[in-house]
């Protein structure tokens, strides 16, 4: 069985919700560049103020996207990407699936869609 049948829609939906913001997908991109976990200079890397990075930081913890440890004085971040996995693999099918321009009901032509 794979992860995308592990989790509902609302679940998956949740994942998506997490990240679907630049400055989150920045944070995500600065953890997946780090071999160990890092804290405070993800404020200073992604260049927003302090109290907006711990906002996107919750959103990402409350999604297990991201884990966080107190490790005193800071709290250290790291990616979760066993969480990602059922996104990936609703992904990976829209991209492997073999429906042609012949068969779509819709499709991309000069950045518009026409539906047959």
């Amino acid at each position: 069985m794979n992860a995308l049948n592990l989790v509902s829609n609302e679940q998956l939906a949740a994942i998506a919700k997490a990240i679907a913001h630049p400055a989150r997908i920045q944070i995500i991109r600065l953890l997946l560049s780090k071999p160990s976990c890092i804290g405070g200079e993800i404020t200073s890397e992604v260049g927003l103020a302090q109290s907006t990075v711990s906002e996107h930081l919750r959103i990402l913890k409350a999604a297990e996207i991201v884990t966080g440890e107190i490790e005193h004085p800071r709290v250290c971040y790291s990616l979760n990407p066993e969480k990602l996995l059922p996104l990936l693999d609703l992904l990976q099918r829209v991209a492997s699936s073999q429906v042609t321009n012949d068969e779509a009901c819709c499709v991309s032509t000069n950045d518009k869609m026409v539906c047959k």
